[in-house]
């Protein structure tokens, strides 16, 4: 006979078949060509408890039917009722044919939950705590404060290169209590965003004729024949419909983000950012960094004459209701919800404001850059002078913020 160890799900779904034909465990071992022992002892560890209702019978002796009291606790002669099918063989109540009469506690064996909690049981008896608790407390230390300001596992260790373990055993630490006494636990990371893809379910809309020449196929078929020119992504945020609106930019290339505040949602008002970085820029300089301008549908951004404005640009649409086409500046808005929830007033916030967060989100390092930041690259391809020119600092990795109190501590 083989060892027991390592069930399938297969061979436990055989064994919870077997129990439901009443099988003996002798026969579940010449099955499975187990030991009938072993076998007894995945159904002892694995039968789930089903309790028996105590409304009527609040006790259940075994002497029940000879005996005129009705007791509602054990006397001198009460004997706990037994069950062969359910105590010895086959182990657990499945397909009993009198189960729903009974009175009796029950046992249930479920073979895809009982290889589920296995294989639980199995990774938790290999996972450990491979620190001391001078490392933990060193740790603890360091991580605590930075998470709190709001800053990924990932950037933590970005900026400490003396914290040894990896990201995901450092995240595994934290879900696992280990630093529950400096407050970090699951609930102080940053929530994870996965954006899904749109799937096609969308009312279809009459769609403009000044589009022409500027959907997001003929963005595609521009920007191949125009390889050395980068993509600019712009959109807008806002949490009341009634404004003030938070117009965005980000720099595909290199995730560099900024942005203006409107208290207008038109064309008029948010062409006027580009006329402000044109001027502060220069016109050489501004169409270098504004090549290509890649958008949604919304009437904020339908005049394409004044965002174009004697040549300065070309700008492009992404399809109706495919905000999946400018994937970088919708996957950058979460740090921007990081430090402007959902809810939060925005009439309050100052341009000042706005500038201040994007250099705090540009200083944040990225996996996916090896580490550097959207600055440090911005900064590599155009300057760091360039960056101040659009408002943007560089904020130092420890003191970088991204909770709502950068910009609404005072106000």
């Amino acid at each position: 006979m083989q060892d027991i160890h390592h069930l399938t799900l297969q061979e436990r779904q055989s064994i919870e078949a077997a129990i439901t034909q009443g099988a003996t465990k002798a026969h579940m071992g010449r099955l499975l060509g187990k030991d009938p022992s072993g076998i007894s002892r995945e159904i002892r560890r694995h039968r789930e408890f089903k309790p028996r209702n105590l409304y009527n019978r609040p006790v259940l002796c075994e002497n029940r039917r000879g005996c005129k009291k009705r007791c509602t606790k054990p006397c001198e002669q009460f004997k706990e009722p037994a069950c062969r099918r359910r105590d010895v063989s086959p182990g657990a109540c499945n397909g009993c044919e009198t189960r729903g009469k009974c009175p009796m506690d029950k046992y249930f064996y479920n073979a895809a939950r009982a290889d589920a909690t296995y294989h639980a049981t199995l990774v938790a008896a290999r996972e450990g705590i491979n620190i001391t608790p001078q490392e933990r407390n060193d740790i603890g230390t360091v991580i605590a404060p930075l998470v709190w300001q709001g800053q990924s596992i990932y950037q933590i260790l970005s900026a400490h290169p003396e914290i040894s373990v990896s990201d995901r055993t450092l995240y595994r630490y934290i879900e696992t209590g280990v630093f529950k006494e400096f407050k970090v636990d699951n609930f102080s990371l940053k929530e994870q965003v996965n954006r899904k893809q749109f799937k096609g379910k969308h009312k279809k809309r009459k769609e403009p004729a000044n589009y022409n020449g500027r959907r997001y196929a003929d963005y595609l078929t521009f920007q191949g024949e125009n390889a050395d020119s980068h993509t600019v992504e712009m959109d807008t945020v806002y949490n009341n419909p009634g404004g003030p609106y938070l117009q965005t930019f980000i720099f595909t290339n290199v995730g560099f983000m900024i942005g203006r505040l409107h208290a207008e949602k038109t064309s008029e008002s948010m062409a006027s950012s580009l006329d402000y970085y044109q001027e502060r820029l220069g016109a050489p300089l501004f169409r270098h960094i504004f090549p290509i301008l890649l958008t949604d549908r919304g009437s904020e951004f339908e005049k394409f004459s004044l965002f174009e404005k004697s040549g300065r640009l070309h700008i492009f649409y992404c399809d109706p209701m495919q905000s999946s086409q400018k994937p970088h500046v919708e996957n950058n808005h979460n740090y921007v919800r990081d430090i402007i929830p959902n809810g939060k007033p925005m009439g309050c916030l100052t341009q000042g404001d706005i500038d201040l967060m994007f250099s705090h989100i540009n200083s944040v390092p990225r996996k996916s850059m090896k580490g550097k930041t959207p600055f440090e690259a911005f900064s590599f391809f155009f300057g760091a002078e360039v960056a101040a020119l659009l408002n943007i600092q560089e904020i130092a990795r420890d003191n970088v913020v991204l909770r709502p109190s950068l910009i609404y501590r005072n106000k």
